[in-house]
């Protein structure tokens, strides 16, 4: 809650993508997320929409994916980031699948608390993966 009484929290990031079955896959199999919501309906101009993440779309931020977008020219470029338990195991499920790496699992250093990795997802968007020393949640 910020100083004028507000409650403020992060609710989703949207992602235009080329094949949105296949970006479902990717983040549903490979990064353990759930189809939270979908809208494949013509009244959107004709896009499809999936919503995926952690949690309930009502209470977790979630990532909105959408294909056909009208803004190809000039799409979103960037990263998020994802905390995970064990980065180690995940960058092996990982490479099996033929994840690209823009950056190999960086240990912590003085100062640092987080272990971190970078893919690029089906569309070449930057994840950033990392794991606390503290914890998930630390």
């Amino acid at each position: 809650m910020n100083d004028q009484g507000q409650e403020f929290r992060f609710r989703h990031t949207m992602l235009p993508v080329s094949d949105l079955d296949r970006s479902v896959a990717f983040y549903t199999n490979l990064l353990g997320m759930h189809v939270m919501r979908e809208l494949r309906v013509s009244e959107r101009g004709g896009h499809k929409v999936s919503y995926v993440g952690y949690g309930k779309e009502g209470t977790h931020p979630a990532l909105e994916l959408i294909e056909d977008t009208s803004n190809s020219d000039n799409p979103w470029s960037g990263h998020f980031a994802i905390a995970v338990s064990d980065l180690p195991a995940l960058i092996t499920k990982l490479k099996v699948a033929g994840v690209r790496f823009t950056s190999a699992m960086i240990k912590p250093e003085t100062g640092m608390n987080d272990y971190v990795a970078n893919i690029l997802d089906p569309d070449g968007f930057e994840i950033e993966l990392t794991q606390r020393t503290g914890g998930i949640y630390n």
